[in-house]
């Protein structure tokens, strides 16, 4: 599965087609695979923020 276009009002089908992305993706992963893909996604978005953080200040 290709990754979904997002409109640019970030619509319900847009949190639908990414629910279905994210699923396709993840489905045959085993449970520690999982976990280190939602970990390191999750690490990156930390990171982003606490860019965004420093670039107010």
């Amino acid at each position: 599965m290709d990754k979904p276009i997002l409109s640019p009002d970030f619509t319900i089908e847009d949190i639908h087609k990414l629910r279905e992305y994210n699923y396709y993706k993840t489905k045959d992963m085993l449970p520690q695979e999982r976990m280190d893909y939602y970990n390191n996604l999750g690490m990156e978005v930390h990171r982003e923020i606490q860019m965004r953080k420093l670039q107010k200040a």
